[in-house]
Order: structure tokens, then sequence, then C-alpha cells
């Protein structure tokens, strides 16, 4: 099973969808202006929303060519990835975060509604030897 769900506290915030039959991506939109200082700083945006998937398989989270191209602005980690035992840990319920960084020499505003990054399912492969049994204790950046 895939899907994405709103976050508590978040009833308003807008689903990411496919903006074409044959999008790969799903459209992340923001829910709040954002404000993105030139010279490589650093912004976080709580989406307040999670995304549910199957054991084997990953969100890859993806800057928008046209953010990326049009503004410098990049998510931070380059690639965001969501495990599947990210949806509904502990501390934050699974709530994506998206941290972005604009390597421009111009500060970058968003506006509510903009599409930011799109997320990709993925699946994933395990080696033979593979023993990993340890679980998620807590949110962002927090497997072991």
């Amino acid at each position: 099973m895939r899907k994405f769900e709103r976050c508590k506290g978040f009833e308003n915030v807008v689903l990411p969808r496919r903006s074409t039959k044959k999008s790969a991506g799903y459209d992340f939109t923001l829910n709040h202006d954002v404000f993105v200082p030139a010279g490589k700083e650093s912004e976080k945006i709580v989406t307040g929303i999670k995304a549910c998937m199957n054991d084997d398989e990953f969100l890859g989270l993806h800057i928008r060519s046209s953010i990326g191209i049009k503004m410098e602005v990049i998510i931070a980690n380059i690639q965001g990835i969501i495990d599947a035992d990210y949806y509904n840990n502990p501390d934050n319920e699974g709530n994506i975060m998206i941290i972005l960084r604009n390597l421009g020499n111009k500060d970058a505003t968003l506006h509510k509604g903009d599409r930011v990054v799109q997320g990709i399912f993925q699946k994933y492969l395990l080696t033979d030897d593979d023993d990993s049994d340890d679980m998620r204790k807590g949110g962002l950046g927090s497997s072991n």
C-alpha cells in the first residue's frame, strides 16, 4: 500500500499529486510562504504530510527543476530519503520535513501553493547477507 496522509493538526494541507498521467513524481505544494536567504542559508519546511509505503520501498524527495534552475534552491541533503518506518514514528508522526538551501546570490521567496519538491516511490534491494533487525527509535535523522 502506498498513500499520502495528513498529519494531525494539518487537516487543510494539500496532499501531493502527479501533474500528468505519466509523471513519476508527486508534487508537494507549500502550505505557506517560505523565505530562503541567499548565501547557502537553509530553511526547514514542515509539510504536514506523511507517507505510508511497503516495507521494501522508500520515498525519494527531489527538488523540482523549475525551482533548482530558476532560483538556485536545492534540498540541503540533495535527495531526501523517507524510509517506510518513518511513517507514524513516535517523534513526529512521520511528518515529512524538507530542508531547502539557497546557493544563489539572490534571496528566494516561495509562495503558498508553489510546487517545490516531488516525491517518487522506489523499491530497493537487500544484500543476501543482510541481517538488520533494528527498529527506528525517532524521527528526522534518527535511523541507526
